[in-house]
């Protein structure tokens, strides 16, 4: 037998076959790679250039494939910090995410206009770019036309005065008891104070909305893990694979629809059997039975939001923008007011002037509005630290940015909520509640700049119940607390999850003891300036 057939190539000095086709793969994608990004580099070069033939601002070169994407999720704070700066002289800057190209829009006007627009042929709101796997594909958040506009003239119900009165005794009761575990536990105490806020204004949300009927403690304890898994998708890379947190939020959102259409058929049942609306699903139910009574008076179809699934979509975009931006707010105020004791005493002294020796009694629609600082508070706080920082949109076709520049389709555009509110107002950079006073009105006179709620067909139709409950949770916070705040060298930072909240908020609490408080409701109703109760010693 000849053996020396069965030997290597390399015995007569020839190549290994297998190690020559890897060496010639890598050398391919080596090359397809290096294309790809100068492909890319160039790509962007043309889409960054304005009609004078400059270039709008931006990185000086873009990593390939994955853009900024490292530098966002390591620190969001300095990416979208950086973002702002580049746009401020111009009011738009550009950058890449996963290759996705992004503008980033600072001019009030104009993020007012990208927010209203609202037209599929043009541009859309998008929130995110695993929205649609977290939230649906159908939510409201992306809706438009006859049906959106028929399904907002529907939650006009959801927000009455008397609906407002009864969510506010609820938001009342569980503010009073888990402030009342927070000093069981910590009185005298440091702890970081934001996870706390977010288990109490889960709370608030699920009993407002959906309370009565959300009554198995295990089911509940399912749906606010479920809802949490969605809330930390968002703040996930956009790969929606098993395993990954948009595939858990995607899983998430599922079960929170299950139990949400068993909240709605539950409430359906509850109305028709001449109940008395207890929650936000009960007045709405009752509105949706007499929509549908009505289409049947006409001979027309039953209203397609009537539906126990479309009720249930809608109620898991309440559920989402009421926990995530009311909670950062109310962790802004707990820090905002430590770090301002001024401000703080001032709102004490109308809650003394307003609500007197009975301060245990449930507030109302009545007490909270007779708390006219108190809400220009609130309000401040708002614009300040807005919670929701941008209101994501995606053209679909050519649209003007400035007078120069027009953005190509399929461009994710970022109107900055946070640059518009810091723009027009009189030192906007400062926190100042007398600028929505009577004799300033700079909520009138700059109402175009103060975008905290949106505009346009997405405007929060919530923006009553969300103002209600700050408002609630100062007027308790201020009368039964003492609370100082430690500060470190990132308190002034930001943290987005997803929306942002101060970068830490370690509170010491204690119960505050009321003496003096005659004095401040005096001066108060005086029109003075009140002076900070003296503590026990």
């Amino acid at each position: 037998m000849n053996t020396t057939s069965f030997l290597a190539p390399e015995t007569y000095g020839l190549p290994n076959m297998a190690e020559a086709g890897a060496g010639s793969l890598l050398l391919y994608v080596g090359a397809a790679t290096g294309a790809y990004a100068l492909y890319e580099q160039l790509r962007f070069k043309m889409k960054t250039r304005k009609s004078t033939g400059k270039s709008i601002p931006g990185p000086s070169s873009i990593t390939p494939i994955l853009g900024g994407v490292i530098t966002m999720v390591k620190d969001p704070y300095a990416f979208w910090e950086q973002q702002r700066q580049w746009a401020w002289s111009g009011g738009v800057s550009f950058n890449s995410l996963f290759g996705k190209y992004i503008l980033f829009v600072t001019d009030p006007e104009k993020c007012r206009e990208l927010m209203v627009a609202n037209d599929p042929e043009k541009l859309l709101m998008v929130l995110h770019p695993s929205a649609k796997n977290i939230l649906g594909k159908n939510n409201m958040a992306f809706a438009h036309g006859p049906e959106h506009k028929a399904l907002r003239k529907s939650f006009l119900s959801l927000f009455t005065r008397k609906a407002l009165s009864i969510y506010i005794q609820l938001q009342d009761g569980i503010i009073r008891r888990h402030m009342s575990s927070w000093l069981e536990k910590y009185e005298g105490k440091e702890f970081e104070i934001r996870d706390y806020i977010r288990n109490m204004n889960q709370e608030t949300s699920q009993d407002v909305f959906v309370g009565p009927y959300l009554d198995d403690p295990i089911v509940r304890q399912k749906f606010s893990q479920a809802y949490s898994d969605m809330t930390d998708a968002f703040l996930a890379a956009p790969i929606c694979l098993p395993g990954t947190a948009v595939w858990r939020g995607r899983k998430g959102r599922l079960y929170v629809m299950e139990v949400l259409q068993t909240c709605i058929n539950r409430a359906k049942t509850y109305i028709q059997q001449g109940g008395e609306p207890r929650c936000l699903a009960d007045f709405w139910v009752r509105r949706c039975l007499e929509e549908i009574t009505e289409a049947k008076e006409k001979g027309e179809p039953q209203p397609s939001h009537t539906t126990d699934w479309k009720m249930a979509d809608a109620l898991i975009l309440f559920l989402f923008a009421s926990q995530d931006a009311s909670t950062a707010s109310l962790v802004w105020t707990t820090a905002l007011m430590a770090d301002r004791p001024d401000i703080l005493a001032r709102v004490r002294a109308e809650q003394y002037a307003v609500r007197g020796d009975n301060l245990e009694k449930t507030l109302d629609g009545e007490a909270i509005s007779s708390m006219p600082f108190t809400r220009q508070v609130v309000k401040e706080i708002l614009r300040y630290r807005a919670p929701a920082p941008m209101v994501p949109q995606m053209t679909y076709a050519p649209y003007p940015i400035t007078e120069d520049y027009t953005a190509p389709a399929g461009t994710m555009v970022f109107p900055s909520v946070n640059a518009a509110c810091m723009q027009g107002f009189s030192n906007p950079e400062s926190f100042d509640p007398d600028r929505f006073g009577p004799h300033r009105k700079e909520d009138i006179v700059h109402a175009r700049n103060y975008l905290v709620f949106g505009a346009g067909p997405h405007y929060c139709v919530g923006k009553e119940y969300a103002v209600n409950q700050l408002v609630c949770y100062l007027s308790i916070l201020s009368t039964s607390c003492d609370w100082v705040r430690r500060r470190t060298e990132k308190s002034d930072l930001w943290k987005y999850l997803p929306t942002i909240y101060p970068y830490d908020s370690y509170m010491t609490m204690e119960w505050r003891k009321d003496h003096g408080k005659d004095v401040a409701a005096k001066a108060y109703l005086a029109g003075m300036e009140a002076p900070e109760p003296e503590k026990d010693v």
